[in-house]
């Protein structure tokens, strides 16, 4: 878009949040709308647009659609309210609680050939490589049985040195073995 656009917050009556978005100066206030609805929400026929500075202040009502961008009062840092006029409520698009959601029976989902499932059981990953996780099991087991060999090597009031990196040598006492 370069020198001929215009960094502007967006605001809504129908939402809380404000988007940030660059828009040519050179867009009528019809096209303006029409990339409007697709971050308010609201459809560009049942919008009324309300321009304020940075500073908060009502700089005036961008009523006309075949007028400029340009052709207001408008700077970087300027807010583009969008107030609608269908009838929808405040908060109405963010609450999705409202919406129902689709939850697939696991039945289903087992029968079906296209799945992440599917796919894993068909190569024999994951889950579904049963030699796999009795190998990973086995491994943990062996590291489980070398620790506590280790460990029970350590007796208690033996002298130690502990080193830590980037720390100097220190010695110590092994007070607890576990």
């Amino acid at each position: 878009l370069g020198a001929g656009s215009v960094s502007l917050a967006v605001s809504s009556s129908l939402n809380t949040f404000r988007a940030h978005r660059r828009y040519s100066t050179g867009l009528t206030i019809a096209e303006l709308k029409c990339k409007l609805e697709l971050v308010v929400g609201s459809p560009a026929s049942c919008m009324d647009l309300e321009l304020y500075s940075a500073e908060e202040q009502l700089l005036g009502h961008l009523d006309c659609d075949e007028a400029l961008l340009g052709s207001y009062p408008v700077a970087d840092g300027c807010r583009l309210h969008v107030i609608d006029r269908s009838g929808a409520r405040l908060g109405e698009f963010e609450d999705v609680s409202q919406v129902e959601k689709y939850e697939m029976p696991d039945s289903d989902y087992e029968k079906r050939p296209e799945s992440l499932r599917s796919f894993l059981r068909q190569r024999g990953w994951g889950r579904f490589d049963a030699e796999g996780g009795r190998r990973r099991e086995a491994e943990q087991q062996q590291r489980q049985a070398q620790e506590a060999a280790l460990a029970a090597s350590l007796p208690l009031g033996s002298r130690c040195q502990v080193r830590v990196p980037g720390q100097p040598c220190k010695l110590a006492t092994i007070m607890y073995v576990g």
